[in-house]
């Protein structure tokens, strides 16, 4: 085989090793919550791929482990105002929020 055919081969191998793929939970309302939760997710170094479903709350992620984990796509997300994957945003990053996207209930504070 071709050297050049091998080591790209071998690189290639490694980087699937490297990708993961997980979902996180991230709270928010509508289609302002979805743009806002997957622009941010998109822009955490490493991750390739983020989709939101308001109906489960659920934000699928595939990212390169080597260059970042869920907890810091989810405090990235937090600091935009949606609380995710147990951690919750601040009051300040909350209120900053549109109207339309407040999800938090009473029960929640």
């Amino acid at each position: 085989m071709n050297i050049k055919l091998i080591s790209m081969l071998f690189f290639a191998t490694i980087a699937v090793a490297q990708t993961q793929k997980e979902n996180i939970e991230v709270f928010g309302n509508c289609n302002m919550c979805k743009m806002r939760i997957e622009k941010t997710a998109l822009k955490t170094k490493g991750v390739k791929y983020a989709n939101w479903t308001a109906e489960s709350q659920q934000l699928t992620l595939i990212y390169n482990a080597k260059k970042t984990s869920p907890k810091s796509v989810a405090k990235n997300i937090a600091d935009v105002g949606h609380d995710a994957d147990s951690i919750v945003a601040t009051e300040e990053a909350y209120n900053a929020l549109p109207a339309c996207c407040l999800y938090r209930t009473v029960s929640k504070h």
